[in-house]
């Protein structure tokens, strides 16, 4: 049975995890170990049901014999905690290695990959794209051929820009060729909202119901996330994304703010009598995963990154910090596990100044606060820093205590 093409015909959303795969075009290199280790990781958001919710693209194969080993790691030792695929491109050797790569692992698949577009066919295999769409049942046929126990996923290549009746034809005839899923990819990330919706509509209208489609969708307009979700609209359930957004280029939608999104507002963007989880995700476990996939790539957590930022549950001004509920859409403590975090700028309040000495093991009555606050003040305009660390205001606060306890008669 494939278990991730059942899931989407019942209305489950599936996430088709890249960041190993295409992110690797962001100029990052996971190693196979750490593969294993984000591949378990995203499954355990889903607990038992994780082969069930996620594809993790573990690599292309074809690269070099180094990835192909990495992806066949992938396959061995992280079967069971998701479905692991293998991306090739739509030749017949790639095929073979990729079906290769993963053979043998519980809900293996590969993805290969087919230009949709004229323009993406002429530069990828010197055909139109109706030849090279054309060819891909016959590729189909041939994976299913050598194991039948490995699933088979067509993307269809710069589907953005590519004729929607002819894609419909082809989505149609791979998926009769024995095609798990279909994958529309607006590869260059220059569709614009009301025209993903669109392409996605036609297909799925021109298509019998037993066509799967997924989606993958890049950032370049800053558009991914706005994308996927005009896709989840149009009925799609199998979603690509990444980690940090992290893929070629602009990257394409985070997994950890989609895949918040769909937990916590699932009834507002799928409508109220959907049921799009086996098992509902444990959203607390993303920060975690953010922060591991931020170490091992370089690719930066920066203060205002959504849902995993180091900026989530920080507060650092006076009203804020009286009614946290005001300015913020969740609690993070409550739904993230992420404890709220007071810190001393150039904004604070004497009762952030108060909290943060507190914190820090200090009682400042209020002569002392408010020197301290000056200081604080004072201190980040002449660095030109916003957050003074805790290790500085400590150094200020023994000075402070010194110097007060000096002046007592």
């Amino acid at each position: 049975m494939d278990a991730v093409r059942e899931s989407a015909r019942a209305g489950r959303i599936v996430f088709w995890e890249e960041s190993a795969r295409d992110g690797a075009q962001a100029k990052t290199l996971m190693g196979a170990g750490f593969r294993v280790r984000l591949a378990r990781e995203t499954g355990r958001i889903f607990g038992a049901d994780g082969p069930r919710h996620v594809v993790f693209a573990a690599g292309f194969p074809a690269v070099c014999a180094e990835e192909f080993e990495a992806v066949r790691q992938v396959a061995i030792e992280a079967e069971g905690a998701v479905s692991v695929a293998a991306v090739c491109r739509g030749v017949d050797r790639d095929v073979k290695q990729a079906v290769a790569s993963v053979r043998g692992s519980r809900h293996a698949r590969v993805m290969v990959v087919v230009p949709a577009s004229d323009a993406m066919a002429r530069v990828m295999v010197h055909r139109t794209a109706a030849q090279a769409l054309e060819a891909a049942a016959d590729l189909v046929k041939r994976a299913r051929d050598r194991d039948d126990s490995v699933a088979v996923d067509i993307c269809l290549a710069d589907a953005s820009r590519a004729d929607t009746p002819l894609m419909a034809h082809h989505s149609q005839a791979v998926t009769d060729a024995g095609a798990g899923l279909v994958v529309l990819a607006d590869t260059v990330g220059s569709q614009l909202p009301h025209a993903c919706h669109d392409m996605f509509t036609r297909v799925r209208a021109a298509c019998g119901p037993e066509v799967a489609l997924a989606s993958h969708l890049h950032n370049d307009l800053g558009l991914g996330l706005a994308n996927t979700l005009q896709a989840l609209a149009a009925g799609v359930r199998v979603v690509s994304s990444s980690w940090l957004g992290i893929a070629e280029r602009a990257g394409m939608v985070a997994t950890e703010q989609l895949l918040f999104l769909l937990a916590r507002h699932g009834g507002e963007l799928l409508g109220a009598d959907s049921a799009p989880w086996w098992t509902a995700p444990d959203l607390t476990r993303l920060p975690g995963i953010a922060r591991m996939v931020a170490a091992e790539t370089g690719a930066p957590l920066g203060v205002t990154t959504p849902i995993v930022g180091t900026g989530v549950g920080t507060i650092s001004t006076g009203t804020p910090f009286v009614h946290p509920e005001l300015f913020q859409p969740y609690d993070p403590h409550e739904v993230l596990g992420i404890e709220p975090h007071v810190v001393l700028t150039q904004l604070a309040s004497a009762r952030v100044v108060t909290a943060v000495a507190a914190r820090l093991g200090h009682t400042l009555d209020p002569d002392q606060t408010r020197a301290a606050m000056d200081w604080a003040k004072t201190r980040a305009y002449r660095t030109g820093r916003s957050v003074t660390d805790d290790t500085a205001f400590v150094t200020y606060l023994e000075g402070l205590t010194r110097t007060t306890a000096g002046s007592t008669p």
